[in-house]
């Protein structure tokens, strides 16, 4: 008989044997628990990133829930878009989260499409892309359209080296913006008058900001979410320019129409997980994740717009991704309820 603290008696069952009936118990529901509330426990993933330093707070965020799943996540390994989609095809890595469709399509479908690749859900929606000149020049001159650029007299107003053309702000050489700017300068019979400046975007951005501080007039391409929104504002320091048609390459059909019916050009695009489609199939929790999670553009801007202001470390990035958590944790709490969900 044990008595206990209260006084009252429990007949047949000495302290000894409760502790040790509980002790029992415990050993025994621990695995399972542990199965239910970590289904990846073990498991390694390596998540590949694009040399776009403002795509690592969205990457960071798929690492920290799928750590809360259990998973060993790996650091990101960076890489470019073309040769990403090959890795993980191939199984050299395990998810990209910043996949924009349609424009990378064809990296998708070239390492094989949904037969080695997976991906449901749409991450992050609507993000916009384009070509912005600054707000004077465009009412001083009534320009609309990229088109207007094919008059010789236009294209100098953004000539900076001297040669008489337009210098376009581009994109990182290989990127599949980069194609589809040459694409749009051929097709719009711009050949004569513009060309596009490749490089690190984030240093000739950079240059264009500069420009425009000091007066000048600026063209450039430039996308959303980023933090160039929060320092050259569509609307009030830069405007949209429409182009004068759609024309994208490979494809002929093509519409790049807005529902507005405004046409800057490029179709707007999700960005999108993708990963390792065999991977996936094996790990139902973690693809169930992927097609869940779903981020604000407008929190990523504000994100990057930190990251513009001096808060680009890994720690500081860090530390936005576990303040965004906790500012959505019912949201987050479901995400991965719903993710283990998927393992039972």
């Amino acid at each position: 008989m044990f008595i206990s603290p209260n006084g009252s008696r429990r007949h047949g069952l000495t302290l000894a044997a409760v502790l040790a009936t509980a002790v029992a118990a415990g050993a025994a529901l621990s695995p399972a628990l542990a199965d239910t509330a970590r289904p990846g426990a073990g498991n390694p993933v390596v998540p590949l990133k694009s040399s776009i330093a403002e795509e690592t707070f969205q990457t960071v965020l798929v690492m920290k829930a799928l750590e809360e799943l259990g998973y060993d996540v790996e650091p990101i390994q960076e890489i470019e878009y073309a040769a990403a989609f090959v890795a993980l095809a191939n199984g050299d890595g395990t998810f990209l989260a910043d996949h924009w469709d349609p424009q990378q399509t064809g990296y998708y479908e070239s390492a094989g499409g949904d037969e080695t690749l997976y991906r449901e859900g749409v991450y992050s929606p609507n993000g916009l892309q384009g070509y912005l000149i600054d707000k004077k020049t465009a009412e001083a001159y009534g320009i609309t359209n990229l088109g207007q650029l094919k008059d010789p007299e236009i294209a100098a107003l953004f000539d900076h080296t001297g040669d008489g053309k337009a210098d376009l702000t581009g994109c990182n050489p290989g990127w599949s913006c980069e194609e589809v700017i040459e694409h749009h300068i051929d097709s719009f019979g711009l050949r004569d008058t513009v060309v596009q400046n490749s490089g690190a975007y984030s240093a000739i951005i950079a240059d264009t900001i500069t420009r425009f501080d000091q007066g000048d007039p600026v063209l450039y391409y430039g996308w959303t979410p980023y933090w160039i929104s929060g320092v050259l504002v569509p609307g009030e320091d830069v405007v949209w320019l429409n182009v004068p048609f759609s024309a994208m390459p490979n494809d002929p059909d093509a519409d790049t129409s807005l529902p507005d019916g405004s046409n800057y050009g490029f179709a707007a695009n999700d960005q999108r997980i993708v990963a390792n489609r065999a991977w996936a199939e094996a790990n139902p929790a973690a693809a169930r994740l992927f097609a869940i999670m779903e981020l604000s553009p407008n929190d990523i801007s504000a994100q990057n717009y930190r990251m513009r202001q001096g808060e680009d470390s890994a720690a500081d990035i860090e530390r936005h991704a576990d303040l965004w958590i906790a500012g959505h944790r019912e949201t987050w709490d479901a995400w991965l309820a719903e993710a283990r969900a998927a393992a039972m």
